[in-house]
């Protein structure tokens, strides 16, 4: 079954997002970029053009679902709020017009995408441009959303192969 699937890596100066088809194992790369708000604006207002940047991309692509990275928390706890304030924005704007969201941790990711929950940012962004060819991105942070959406895929994909081996059981 096609599905397209939206992932977004949050933050508040640069919000990467990556678009995809998934196709049973299958990936087609559709879109990626990024998010920027200005940092000298204030906070509402850096989260307003993000939530409208959001809104304008789920208008045109029209996903089906999309994932979100979780917060990770550093030693700088304001660092940690603003994020956090990103990352509300990018769950709220998908689930304001009904589409489900999905969280994955960082650690979860790369285990999806690279095979070890401890790779590096290097070596997801190889596997993100070797599991989508074609695809030209340009950014980190897109490539860390595409990701995300990779992820995604792959978890849906297993719960398919899950629930049809309990129903056949």
């Amino acid at each position: 079954m096609l599905v397209r699937l939206l992932g977004i890596d949050p933050g508040l100066r640069f919000t990467g997002w990556g678009l995809l088809e998934s196709d049973g194992n299958r990936l087609r790369h559709l879109a990626d970029g990024v998010i920027a708000t200005d940092s000298e604006a204030s906070v509402p207002e850096r989260l307003r053009v993000l939530h409208d940047a959001l809104a304008a991309l789920l208008a045109e692509w029209r996903p089906d679902e999309a994932a979100v990275e979780e917060t990770y928390v550093n030693r700088n706890g304001a660092a940690t709020l603003k994020l956090g304030y990103a990352r509300g924005i990018a769950l709220l704007a998908p689930t304001l017009i009904g589409i489900p969201v999905a969280e994955y941790g960082a650690k979860t990711i790369k285990m999806a995408v690279v095979g070890t929950g401890g790779a590096a940012k290097e070596q997801v962004q190889m596997m993100v441009r070797r599991l989508l060819p074609g695809a030209v991105i340009r950014r980190a942070d897109a490539a860390d959303a595409l990701a995300v959406a990779i992820c995604h895929a792959h978890h849906r994909a297993s719960a398919r192969r899950w629930a049809a081996g309990v129903q056949m059981a």
